[in-house]
């Protein structure tokens, strides 16, 4: 069977700690056919060198760099206009993937014609250690299970261009990512899941993720001032975010 191209999207912005380790673990993949766009958010650490020493040793790997600091919606959108591939994936600059994910994941979505899919993840320290801790995937997922369940991680989704067509992340500075599920959610009925921890998801002391206060506000602007849902619908799917985020974590 000849392998669709998948275009793998990474905003870089001072990465220079973890990029290394999260370009490798997408060279090892079982499946070959993919390029890796990497969009430099004008990092002020070594992450550009990172980067040029990869892509003059492989050539599927891109390099973009943005002319002024624009915040990770820009960059992922710069990455996705400038795709060459039928499907499109997405891999933070401090996540790792496993050898066979893409090779499982796209399998899995050409077999079941399926337009958008996500993965389990692992929780791994810092330092690189893997937790006994996995967010699991549910076999499927709509819109209003989305909004009480934030359990989409960016980098396990992979699209089928071909199936949604083109989109665009939202130009909000937190949570793009879950912003953007929900709006192929309106048109699509069910985003896919694959119960397997194919995405190790690295828990970093100081990032926007790991702070639990930020991640409550960024939800809770996602549904008023994105999705537009009311007070009062806002305030009932929140309670369902909040204990399932909990549950997540436990």
């Amino acid at each position: 069977m000849n392998e669709p191209l998948v275009s793998i999207i990474t905003p870089v912005y001072n990465a220079e700690r973890f990029l290394e380790d999260t370009i490798k673990s997408v060279q090892k993949q079982s499946y070959k056919n993919w390029e890796l766009v990497l969009v430099d958010d004008c990092s002020k650490d070594s992450s550009s060198e990172i980067i040029e020493k990869f892509r003059n040793s492989d050539d599927r790997i891109r390099y973009i760099k943005l002319e002024k600091n624009s915040g990770a919606a820009i960059s992922r959108n710069t990455g996705i206009k400038n795709a060459n591939g039928r499907f499109i994936a997405f891999v933070d600059s401090d996540d790792l993937w496993e050898e066979t994910k893409l090779e499982k994941q796209i399998e899995y979505m050409l077999r079941e014609n399926i337009g958008f899919s996500f993965t389990s993840y692992r929780y791994m320290r810092e330092n690189g250690e893997k937790t006994n801790k996995v967010a699991k995937a549910p076999k499927k997922i709509d819109y209003e299970g989305l909004l009480k369940n934030t359990i989409i991680g960016c980098s396990t989704v992979v699209l089928d261009r071909k199936i949604i067509g083109d989109f665009e992340m939202p130009l909000v500075k937190r949570g793009q990512d879950t912003a953007t599920w929900l709006k192929i959610l309106r048109t699509e009925k069910y985003a896919y899941g694959i119960e397997e921890p194919l995405v190790n998801y690295r828990i970093v002391g100081n990032s926007l993720s790991s702070n639990k206060i930020k991640a409550l506000k960024r939800t809770w602007n996602t549904y008023r001032n994105v999705e537009g849902l009311g007070l009062f619908k806002s305030m009932y799917v929140f309670c369902f975010y909040v204990v399932n985020a909990i549950r997540k974590r436990l």
